[in-house]
């Protein structure tokens, strides 16, 4: 089958483009953004990416499905063309449930943080435990270096997002997927282009509890009151919570002091099941929200079969995700970081988890693109300052001159703030203030017009 994807190099469907190509089918696809690690990640298994979204392509083409992506609506040229030609079409969450996941373990990891790197370690202490699961991730894996493959039945991790499945299906991916083991990390308002408030999104994570079976398991945070909200609308399923403190029929963790006796940055920690020790994790990420994001993976592999002592070793040989604390390279004592971090929540907790790292000592220069939809509908002004109060300074872009809205946030963030519509201005002055033992913290959704390797060859030159 000749499988046509548009918006091909969307983190989702491009996983869905490999698994695609390893089921034996022919692939192609359009987008109108192409940019690494995707487009490198599609190109090197051979698929013919074509830019932009003119309906030539598809009538030269001539495929047997086209899969379009959520990003794509009414009014595109190429889904115009499908529409009207009567192609047979569907999105890429139901060509998912229909070519790849039926009679698999779902393992789905949802929440608004930590989807990917938590789907990351999941599908590696299954790989480490020899079990081969299949994935599709939203983000590359530096274990696997592939955001997607088939692997071996069983079991099959998935990230569960909560966005819109396409034009014509405005359910969350997720209520497709049919999974058996459930994280839930978290709950916040996000996606206000889609969702109207965070009762609107309740409701889809209720709709996804809904799907799993009474054999199946709920894995969630206890304190987060949103989620205990959903779970109140009604749970069919075991659960296990994660809690700040030990408890009967739950896990804890306990972080322990960095080698050099400092302040806990996550890097070592004694996990806890049912108040009983379960042994220690050394690993190389830090960051309270890893340690969370570990203990729910090691729950999920339990659920799966894999002893919790083989998952604790597994985690010592993560790796984490590319753009996830991605550390891009280091120039007269200035390192450069690459996150994907978009959220307030998830830049707070990004921040303090370098902090922890490097100290008070060394210096944190925050290099932000409010680049979500909802950033950019201002959803985040009153809270963003905040998130970036444990950085020394700060430097926002605006790509498409909205500085004006975000002048109240800017104000908020004092001296420490300095906001650019001029990508070469803003990079001129960051480079004129690094020095020595700093730590530039770049976050973005996007592809920062390679800001990574301009700030790294201007610190060289």
């Amino acid at each position: 089958m000749h499988v046509h994807i548009l918006g091909i190099c969307g983190t989702f469907m491009g996983g869905m483009a490999l698994l695609a190509i390893a089921e034996g089918h022919k692939v192609t696809g359009q987008d109108a953004n192409v940019y690494p690690p995707m487009s490198t990640q599609l190109e090197e298994q051979g698929i013919d990416l074509i830019q932009g979204f003119e309906p030539d392509v598809i009538k030269r083409l001539e495929p047997d499905v086209v899969v379009i992506g959520n990003a794509l609506s009414r009014g595109n040229p190429a889904v115009e063309y499908v529409l009207e030609q009567n192609i047979t079409y569907t999105s890429g969450a139901q060509w998912l449930a229909e070519n790849i996941l039926q009679q698999r373990w779902v393992l789905a990891v949802a929440g608004t943080h930590g989807k990917t790197t938590t789907s990351s370690m999941l599908a590696w202490i299954l790989e480490d435990a020899g079990l081969n699961p299949g994935f599709l991730i939203g983000g590359v894996p530096e274990n696997f270096g592939v955001s997607a493959r088939s692997g071996d039945l069983p079991f099959f991790v998935v990230e569960a997002d909560e966005y819109d499945t396409a034009f014509f299906d405005k359910r969350s991916k997720f209520v497709h997927y049919h999974p058996r083991t459930v994280i839930l990390n978290n709950l916040e308002f996000d996606h206000a282009d889609i969702f109207e408030d965070l009762g609107a999104i309740k409701k889809q994570f209720h709709h996804l509890i809904r799907t799993v079976p009474g054999n199946g398991l709920l894995i969630y945070p206890e304190n987060d009151s949103a989620l205990e909200d959903v779970l109140d609308m009604g749970c069919w399923s075991e659960k296990e919570a994660l809690l700040d403190e030990q408890g009967d029929k739950a896990w804890s963790f306990e972080l322990l002091a960095n080698e050099q006796g400092g302040q806990s940055d996550g890097s070592e920690f004694e996990v806890f099941w049912n108040k009983q020790s379960q042994g220690i994790v050394r690993w190389n990420l830090s960051g309270l929200h890893n340690v969370s994001n570990a203990i729910v993976a090691i729950a999920a592999a339990r659920h799966a079969g894999v002893p919790v002592k083989y998952a604790l070793e597994a985690l010592a040989s993560f790796k984490n995700v590319k753009r996830r604390m991605e550390i891009r390279g280091e120039v007269s004592q200035v390192t450069v970081y690459d996150d994907f971090a978009h959220h307030p929540t998830a830049i707070a907790t990004t921040i303090d988890g370098l902090r922890r790292k490097v100290g008070e000592q060394q210096r944190i220069i925050a290099i932000l693109e409010p680049r979500s939809n909802t950033m950019k509908m201002q959803v985040h002004n009153e809270t963003l300052p905040a998130s970036l109060d444990q950085a020394d300074v700060v430097f926002v872009y605006f790509a498409d001159d909205s500085q004006t809205k975000f002048a109240d946030m800017l104000e908020l963030l004092g001296e420490r703030g300095h906001g650019y519509t001029d990508m070469d201005k803003m990079l001129q002055d960051i480079l004129t203030e690094a020095k020595a033992t700093d730590h530039l913290l770049v976050m973005s959704n996007g592809g920062f017009g390679g800001i990574h390797e301009k700030l790294l060859d201007g610190l060289q030159s």
